[in-house]
């Protein structure tokens, strides 16, 4: 196969060869590994459209600078796609590799869509990832994955296990640490042929993660799930998340973590996973809707703050069940169903329809959980657990309204919620480890 066609003109400088850091450009006919493995910091790698189809391992190994990164990337207009034709193999494992940014690629078949091995600070963007055989995207290989930044991504239709996202391993035996998770979308995760299909799944032991402003329906197992950072790190940031129609848990969270601004249309459960237990939480200015019960916690251990969310449920609101309750503290928690457990830092509101613009226990789209003027949410939180901005990166002031909204006399001017990606404008923010939390 054909070689990458980088520039033949080069610098001869105090005796060395000195080559530009210039694009190669490849098709479907040329060496894609050899190409790769070609690069040279600074360098970028362009994939022409059509299909680079394999039937054996494919590994791509680069190691850039943070200041020099090596890109590989879609030729814009068009549409490369790998395709794995077997699940004995990957569709591609990223191994050996530091600073790389892979962008614009379609990925399918194969058993992982794309496995990060001994791999730091890589970049996946504005990829799509679908029909694996297994899981999406994983960092599961062994050691610290550090720096990863994985946004904008459209993963859908897996099987197997499934994951959409599967970061870390079990009992912190690997794990990932100070990445971005943002803006991806993803669902179908859920049918017949996957056993879990997780959305995305933070292992034991990962920290000093942001999850942030993805959209994910149709999981078979929890939308998003964040297990104890095992001591490792700060806590993990979970915030403008929107999850749907999950036969799980829609959200879990084991320990460790900061969720808050998020919209979910279904459950949220805090109890022990693996080796944590909830501690260390902070769960505020959340807008969750359930035909179920809304919060559930168990077996809790440390400290838990639930402030400022709005729950409205057909069952119980906000159910504390076992564990150190005394630890827990709820303040300004407004919603429908009532409290179990606890004796205050909740109340009922108007009802749903008196409370929100267009909401609804149906549970999935077209639904509008924005403040109602005149509604239980407006002006009703408490100033000590306020966020600084809201689920469509409005600012909050003053006395905070409850739930994932500041609310507006002329309405949601925000994202609809919808199957498709958040447009929130917090693209291109860089990973930031949350502050650690402590409930008061």
């Amino acid at each position: 196969m054909n070689h990458p066609k980088f520039p033949l003109r080069a610098v001869a400088l105090f005796g060395y060869i000195i080559f530009p850091a210039h694009s190669a450009e490849i098709g479907p006919g040329d060496d894609l590994e050899a190409s790769v493995a070609a690069l040279s910091p600074g360098q970028e790698l362009v994939l022409r459209g059509g299909t680079y189809a394999f039937d054996e391992n494919v590994t791509l190994s680069a190691t850039g600078t943070q200041a020099q990164p090596i890109v590989i990337r879609a030729k814009a207009g068009e549409q490369p796609v790998i395709t794995q034709a077997t699940t004995n193999h990957n569709v591609v494992e990223i191994n050996g590799s530091a600073h790389v940014v892979i962008r614009g690629l379609e990925f399918t078949g194969g058993s992982h869509g794309i496995r990060l091995m001994n791999s730091d600070f890589i970049t996946i963007e504005d990829c799509e990832i679908h029909e694996t055989g297994d899981v999406a995207i994983s960092a599961n290989a062994g050691g610290t994955y550090e720096g990863l930044t994985i946004r904008r991504n459209h993963i859908h239709h897996t099987n197997g296990t499934g994951e959409g996202m599967y970061l870390g391993c079990n009992n912190d035996a690997c794990r990932v640490a100070n990445s971005l998770i943002e803006g991806n979308y993803i669902h179908d995760t859920n049918r017949p042929s996957v056993a879990q299909g997780d959305g995305i799944e933070l292992k034991e032991g990962s920290y000093g993660n942001v999850i942030r402003d993805n959209v994910i329906h149709d999981t078979k197992y929890p939308g998003i799930i964040v297990y104890s950072v095992a001591g490792n790190g700060p806590a993990n940031l979970v915030e403008g998340n929107v999850v749907w129609n999950v036969s799980d848990n829609t959200v879990q969270i084991a320990a460790d973590a900061v969720f808050r601004n998020n919209i979910v249309l279904g459950n949220v459960a805090m109890q022990a996973h693996q080796s944590g237990s909830p501690s260390n939480i902070e769960m505020i200015h959340n807008t969750i809707i359930s035909s179920a019960s809304g919060v559930e916690v168990r077996n809790v251990s440390g400290p838990v703050l639930i402030a400022n969310n709005a729950v409205y449920a057909q069952d119980t609101a906000i159910r504390l069940i076992s564990g150190s309750l005394g630890q827990v503290t709820l303040s300004a928690n407004v919603g429908s169903g009532g409290l179990s457990g606890a004796s205050s830092g909740y109340s009922n509101g108007g009802g749903i329809d008196n409370d929100m613009v267009a909401a609804h226990y149906n549970g999935t789209p077209p639904i509008d959980p924005f403040p109602r003027a005149g509604g239980a949410l407006v002006d009703a939180g408490d100033t000590n657990y306020s966020t600084s901005v809201d689920f469509n990166g409005a600012t909050r002031s003053g006395t905070p309204d409850v739930g994932a909204y500041v609310f507006r006399a002329d309405g949601n001017l925000g994202w609809v919620i919808q199957k498709w990606f958040k447009n929130s404008g917090a693209e291109g923010k860089t990973p930031r480890p949350p502050e650690d939390v402590t409930a008061e």
